[in-house]
């Protein structure tokens, strides 16, 4: 088998916008321009940049390395399938004008006639078994063009607070999503029309492409064989946007960047083909008061010297309820208790089996207001102290 064609590649040059005898820095300038004002990140869920994103770094892939371009230059888009062979390429259109030459027109037809000529087949190897693999792919490219395409995925932005993420929440949202037009009932053929044969490729649903080494599923009728008549309400697209209101369940231990699907609820397939997914892409709200720290995190208590001193059962909060905390005596501030368990959930922990992560309460002694009573107690407080309290602190 010497190529698998499977669809047709789009002129890389074009696609770039350079020229065919542009440089190397030209091509890599042009590159390098587009693909920084169509990237996803520029872009979020603008599906059509995304789409332009990855024809132009396809075809930066092909002129853009010196050996691939040269290929594509001298066969075309065929070069690009996979497993293409150069040799044997070269060896069919040696075959070609070898055929041209003995009067045999150099087209696909059979070998009669060529004998006495100077012309012997046998040198340009099993040319029967090329053209039967060619054969092959030209009938799968039909079915292909047949088939129905799966609706695409969508994505929408969501945001949510550190308790949702700790504890999953339940949320309403409202997007704009594709659904199936009622006018033309997703047919995207005007009501009361009728297909007409695709004039581009006759009906047959192929075109000849690589100077007619091959054919390619029609660029018109996208393999059909029929034009249809669009239809007004959705511009032949067989969909429209509309509102869509969605009640969401967030998983618990998400973070910002985790991506939340939804299957079947994505832009709808044609003609009844499986309907497409939708991603929430999440981002975490920071709290007001909560750090977090991987899948840890951690909260500053305010404590009473007395507390520090002597240590004491206090209540700390966490995103569960209340817990009862033990303070060790002669606690400093910046004093980290761990609350085992009480952080970030791993999500989809029960096929990971990753642990949760902890909440850790920092300790921060706080001072009684200000007045005579509590300076005359720091005064008496103060002569517990050594002479100098950071006479250890060195850098």
């Amino acid at each position: 088998m010497w190529l698998r064609y499977e669809e047709a590649v789009k002129d890389p040059y074009a696609t770039l916008g350079v020229a065919k005898n542009a440089s190397a820095e030209e091509i890599k300038k042009a590159y390098r321009k587009l693909a920084k004002k169509l990237h996803p990140d520029v872009n979020p869920g603008d599906k059509k940049a995304e789409e332009r994103f990855k024809d132009v770094s396809g075809a930066f892939e092909v002129i853009g390395d010196p050996k691939k371009r040269a290929l594509y230059d001298e066969f075309g888009e065929v070069a690009l399938s996979h497993g293409f062979d150069e040799e044997k390429a070269k060896k069919f259109r040696e075959y070609q004008r070898a055929a041209s030459a003995a009067g045999g027109g150099g087209g696909f037809g059979g070998f009669e006639g060529f004998s006495g000529r100077g012309f012997d087949p046998s040198e340009f190897g099993d040319l029967g078994s090329m053209f039967g693999d060619l054969f092959t792919q030209r009938q799968g490219a039909r079915r292909r063009a047949a088939q129905r395409a799966a609706g695409d995925d969508i994505e929408a932005a969501i945001e949510v607070d550190l308790r949702d993420a700790v504890l999953g929440a339940e949320r309403e949202i409202t997007l704009q999503r594709p659904e199936v037009c009622p006018e033309c009932k997703g047919s995207g053929a005007k009501p009361g029309t009728k297909p007409q044969r695709c004039p581009q490729c006759g009906g047959s649903g192929e075109v000849k492409v690589a100077g007619g080494l091959m054919r390619a599923t029609c660029p018109r009728c996208q393999g059909s064989g029929e034009i249809k008549e669009p239809c007004p309400r959705c511009g032949g697209e067989g969909t429209v946007l509309e509102t869509a209101r969605l009640r969401v369940k967030i998983p618990p231990g998400v973070e910002t960047g985790s991506r939340v699907r939804l299957a079947g609820q994505g832009s709808p397939g044609e003609r009844g083909a499986e309907t497409g997914d939708l991603y929430l892409r999440i981002t975490v709200r920071p709290h007001p008061t909560v750090r977090v720290d991987g899948r840890d995190l951690s909260l500053d208590l305010p404590i009473t010297v007395a507390e520090a001193l002597e240590g004491a059962e206090v209540t700390a909060p966490t995103f569960e309820g209340p817990v009862k905390l033990k303070i060790p005596p002669g606690s400093q501030s910046g004093r980290r208790l761990r609350l085992r368990g009480r952080g970030l959930p791993a999500l989809r922990s029960g096929s990971t089996g990753a642990p949760r992560g902890d909440l850790y309460v920092v300790l921060q002694i706080v001072l009684p207001p200000d007045s005579p009573k509590a300076r005359a107690a720091v005064d008496e407080l103060q002569k517990l102290y050594p002479p100098d309290v950071r006479q250890n602190v060195r850098l």
